[in-house]
């Protein structure tokens, strides 16, 4: 681990390495001469592209895709903001572990690699209407978590999570950095009623209220999770080595986010895999500049709308790398 502290993990962001601008023009011009006309595979294009910059490779092709699960509990359901006991969270890694999960099965269909990091389930996050979420020492050991779950042979990264409120946290991460009202971005989760969403905004407003004017990294240990900050630590240590990563819905977005507004552009080498349903997540990926691949009406959680996005991309690596070209092929261009 390269990092002990925030201020140290900051100064990674601000050192990250930019996509390669020879390998992203070379897959330009390759793009250029395949054969079909200009244009005629539209975004798929763009995704080829935008990948072979940041593998540094004009020509590159997906052989090792990761998902990686994080899961961690928060003091904050203590509040009433879950239709679901906390109990659920351990329940489900089971069920991860085991091999009977939605995301489970997606990442089978797309050939990735899948791990799960349950993360101090016995130690749940502070309530964050009381106290942070995380001491800078919890978020630091969280972030590496992620940091080291990421294998240096993956070519593609998803990073997902399972934690018993955590959309509460999301939102206030989200209504900190980003501003305007809890109502913004407050979605029902879990499935909450009418009376649970009203507790539910007024937990993010009081979390806000009290730790809103911090930096984004402090945001991150005062309103999140440890499996938010294992994703962050995770999309991070995937820039560090030229991964390119698919972001999944509000929860993921929400951690990512405070990488972005850490450290602008720390987010280029992401992709937005699909629109959640979850009501603030449309709202996020315009905050973040990011169009999402897919809008399937998701709200899962656990990785599932960026793993049933992989294919696509892998799809857009295979047409641009495995195409003949023109002078290949023997095909006039005109």
């Amino acid at each position: 681990m390269r990092f002990t502290t925030l201020n140290a993990f900051q100064a990674i962001l601000a050192a990250a390495p930019q996509a390669d601008v020879q390998s992203k023009a070379g897959a330009a011009d390759r793009n250029s001469t395949l054969t079909k006309p200009a244009g005629s595979l539209g975004r798929l294009e763009d995704i080829a592209i935008w990948y072979a910059s940041w593998r540094g490779d004009a020509r590159p092709t997906i052989e090792a895709p990761q998902v990686i699960i994080f899961a961690g509990n928060h003091g904050v359901t203590a509040q009433g903001v879950s239709a679901f006991p906390t109990e659920v969270t351990a329940q489900m890694v089971i069920n991860f572990e085991h091999g009977g999960a939605a995301i489970n099965q997606l990442s089978k269909n797309a050939g990735a690699a899948m791990s799960v990091h349950a993360i101090e389930l016995d130690r749940p996050t502070h309530d964050f209407t009381v106290q942070p979420a995380m001491s800078e020492a919890d978020c630091v050991a969280a972030l590496a978590v992620g940091w080291n779950a990421v294998s240096d042979t993956t070519d593609l990264l998803v990073v997902g999570e399972m934690g018993i409120g955590n959309t509460t946290s999301a939102a206030a991460i989200c209504n900190a950095l980003f501003g305007g009202a809890a109502s913004d971005w407050t979605g029902r989760g879990t499935g909450v009623d009418d009376a649970g969403l009203k507790i539910k905004q007024n937990v993010v407003a009081k979390g806000v209220a009290k730790f809103g004017d911090l930096g984004a990294l402090q945001v991150l240990a005062a309103l999140g999770g440890r499996e938010l900050a294992a994703m962050a630590g995770a999309i991070a240590r995937a820039r560090d080595l030229r991964i390119p990563v698919i972001l999944d819905g509000f929860i993921c977005c929400a951690a990512a986010a405070t990488l972005e507004q850490a450290q602008s552009g720390a987010l280029d080498h992401c992709i937005a895999g699909h629109t959640s349903a979850e009501s603030g997540h449309g709202r996020l990926l315009a905050a973040l500049g990011k169009e999402a691949m897919i809008d399937f009406g998701l709200r899962l959680g656990e990785g599932s709308g960026a793993a049933l996005a992989l294919p696509l991309i892998k799809a857009a690596v295979a047409c641009h790398s495995g195409m003949a070209t023109f002078a290949e092929a023997g095909v006039s261009e005109e």
